[in-house]
Parts: structure tokens; C-alpha cells; sequence
């Protein structure tokens, strides 16, 4: 799904980056056992190498749209692409496990995950100084 979304930056890679994120939510949101199993099962990805090349290849799509994205920043403001990765992916993972309880303890948020992962990117690139974030 992630790889799909991101589809290599196009048609611009902003656009992408969005689509990237939402594809995030929507897997977290439409597959719940398949999300709480990839985080909470406990299995060290290392003891699996088919587990380990599915985990890596998941993240790598984001890394690689993190580098596309840096390289279109002011090179005094450019994150090392890891760095960005890894923020990233933990505002979606953590945005993913707020709205994704599907029990009691789930709390009424005043806005959409989407919106709440849009927002927090947008930040995050003016942060680093992205032209026209």
C-alpha cells in the first residue's frame, strides 16, 4: 500500500508525501489486527527474514520519499534523511495508535487522523525550513 501511494513521487512529490501518510492511517485503521501484530506481537523482526525484508521494505518507501523531499530543502536546512524517516514514521505510528483503538478507551479527538497527520507533517517541513510547506 505504501508503495503504491508514494509511486515514485508522482505526480509531484507533495502529493505523494500526503498520500504516503494517508495510506499509513488507512492500512492502521482497515486492518487492525494486521497493524497490532506488526507492533505488539513481540516477534524481534531479526529471529524472521521474511518478517525483517517486509518490515524493511514498508520503510524504505518512506525513506525514499524522504529523500526526494530533502533534496527539494535549502541545503543549510537539509535533516539527514534517516532522521526525517524515523520522525515521520513515529508521528504516524503514534497518530495511527491514538485513533485506532477500537475499544472503550478510545477518546473523541476534534479532528480526523488525516488531519491531524497533514497538520503535524506541515509542521514539521516549515520547521526545516521547506519552501511552500
Amino acid at each position: 500500500m505504501l508503495r503504491l501511494a508514494w509511486d515514485d513521487g508522482k505526480p509531484k512529490p507533495s502529493e505523494a508525501f500526503d498520500r504516503l501518510g494517508r495510506a499509513y492511517l488507512h492500512f492502521a485503521r482497515t486492518e487492525p489486527a494486521y497493524y497490532s501484530a506488526m507492533f505488539e506481537a513481540g516477534i524481534p523482526p531479526d529471529t524472521n527474514p521474511e518478517l525483517r525484508e517486509a518490515g524493511d521494505r514498508a520503510f524504505n518507501v518512506l525513506r525514499q520519499a524522504c529523500e526526494v523531499v530533502v533534496a527539494g530543502m535549502p541545503v543549510k536546512n537539509r535533516p539527514p534523511v534517516l532522521m526525517m524517516a524515523l520522525h515521520i514514521w513515529a508521528l504516524s505510528h503514534g497518530i495511527a495508535s491514538l485513533f485506532g483503538r477500537g475499544d472503550a478507551a478510545s477518546r473523541k479527538l476534534p479532528m480526523r487522523s488525516e488531519e491531524l497527520l497533514e497538520a503535524g507533517v506541515l509542521l514539521y517541513l516549515r520547521g526545516l525550513g521547506l519552501p511552500g510547506a
